[in-house]
């Protein structure tokens, strides 16, 4: 055979023996990939789209855009300092050193979280190993990046229809930094929450007691939106709701589902409670409407679903079925009484307007969810998540779990207050944290120049005091779009 004038060789990555290292699992990666990209459409397109529609059409933009936003500003800030202080080399008990992830050597070597290492009772004995799944550090960056953006889309739930976005773009970075990361290392990269043994599966604590309690603290800082807004604040469009609010749905089976770092059977087993749960509160949730307000409630049913997610979070793969069951109908039912009947009885909260009840959904939702996992945490599914050894639910035997679990939330609660406080206090210093009532007034087309729907032709509006049509580009305003007549 003649040999071809140039040497041919293979990709590196493609040859034999070479380029897959021995501790890669194919199928482990793979699933961490996908888990990570179900979590990601969660926020985009999912809270985009729900944001979006479920908010006055004034605000539909300005919505849609504030999670857009954080979406984007969190992937810059995660690589370049927020993965190491959340995951990284411990500098104190709550918080790592911050460090870049942008290295092909630091990104190709195998998984680890340094500061996970357990030791049996603070001696030298260790009681379990370092977390180290079998992919590459890229795939963990990856996952643990898209947990960060949608708590920060969460948190944006609180402030739609008011809050300056200039203000925002800068309250992203600083909360991200000084807030989440805290939450994060303390309870799943290696801090001292994590080695007390506190139980927080996928994040009802470090996501969604957070966000909730975040979000809440904010919205006093930034204030109210107008009046009118706060009196009538219709979906703009409630199909398009229910399509953001079934993407988030289903994008939680990667929520919950990647959290043991493995396609494995705890894995699973988070999937199943995750749907059951949701589905649970949803149905109480409905039927509560229906029994108190004679009429069921789609915008009810969705609040349902996403408290009943929420509540599952932080022990999807640490409960049995029937618990998922018996927290759907808590999730359903506590944060359901909170907001329909303590919320219309607080003046606290009815002085804090906290746009789409994220305090209720989220921090209700995600305590309910974080002490519900202390009673029921089943004995034989702890060992498959935890670092420490022996640990269950009071449900089975294990009274000082409930302990550990009011004591995480209550540092959770605390931390967010202070410190989402002092962000906003700052950023005040910079620009206005509320938009101004002219804008407030107008909405969308004062803030951005855009509006979310053309009501007539390519956009073209309609000058009742010249009664002709004209678009934002046309200086003539006398020229009706095509087969529009003038005489309306």
């Amino acid at each position: 055979m003649a040999s071809l004038p140039f040497n041919v060789t293979m990709t590196l990555g493609y040859q034999p023996g070479t380029g897959i290292p021995p501790w890669l699992n194919k199928g482990d990666n793979a699933w961490q990939m996908v888990a990570a990209t179900l979590v990601g459409l969660q926020s985009v397109p999912g809270l985009v789209i729900l944001y979006g529609s479920i908010v006055k059409k004034k605000w539909a933009v300005n919505s849609a855009f504030m999670a857009l936003y954080a979406f984007a500003a969190v992937w810059l800030c995660w690589v370049i300092w927020g993965y190491q202080m959340s995951f990284g080399q411990r500098l104190v008990p709550f918080w790592g050193k911050a460090g870049h992830t942008l290295g092909q050597g630091f990104l190709l070597s195998q998984a680890g979280l340094p500061a996970t290492q357990h030791y049996y009772h603070d001696s030298d004995v260790v009681e379990t190993f370092e977390i180290t799944p079998f992919y590459p550090m890229a795939s963990m960056v990856y996952f643990q990046c898209v947990f960060a953006a949608i708590t920060l889309i969460l948190l944006a739930g609180s402030l739609l229809g008011r809050m300056n976005f200039k203000a925002w773009m800068l309250f992203v970075p600083l909360w991200l930094t000084f807030s989440y990361t805290i939450g994060a290392f303390s309870i799943w990269g290696g801090g001292f929450l994590f080695h007390w043994g506190v139980m927080d599966y996928s994040g009802g604590y470090v996501i969604h007691l957070s966000s909730g309690v975040a979000g809440f603290t904010a919205a006093y800082w930034v204030g109210p939106r107008l009046t009118k807004d706060r009196e009538r604040f219709p979906p703009n469009n409630v199909l398009l709701m229910l399509t953001g609010a079934g993407i988030l749905w289903m994008g939680w089976a990667g929520f919950n589902g990647g959290d043991p770092y493995a396609a494995n059977v705890d894995s699973s087993i988070a999937v199943l409670n995750t749907n059951i749960c949701a589905a649970t509160s949803l149905l109480v949730w409905t039927c509560l409407d229906v029994i108190f307000f004679k009429k069921p409630s789609v915008i009810g049913a969705v609040q349902g679903m996403i408290t009943g997610l929420v509540c599952i979070t932080p022990g999807a793969g640490l409960v049995q079925g029937w618990a998922a069951i018996l927290m759907g109908m808590i999730s359903g039912s506590i944060p359901w009484f909170t907001m329909m009947v303590v919320h219309k009885r607080s003046r606290l909260l009815q002085q804090v307007d906290d746009t789409l009840g994220v305090f209720h959904t989220h921090a209700v939702a995600g305590f309910l969810g974080g002490f519900t996992t202390g009673l029921f945490a089943h004995p034989d599914l702890c060992p498959m998540f935890l670092p420490v050894t022996n640990s269950r639910g009071a449900f089975y035997g294990n009274g000082m779990q409930l302990v550990k679990q009011v004591v995480g939330a209550l540092f959770i609660i605390s931390w967010n207050v202070v410190v989402t406080s002092l962000v906003c206090l700052v950023v005040r210093l910079v620009v206005p944290l509320r938009m101004p009532d002219d804008e407030l007034a107008i909405g969308d087309d004062a803030v951005h120049g855009e509006e979310a729907y053309a009501l007539w032709g390519d956009g073209e509006k309609y000058d009742s005091t010249k009664h002709g049509w004209y678009s934002d580009n046309d200086t003539q305003h006398n020229k009706a779009p095509s087969g529009v007549t003038q005489n309306v």
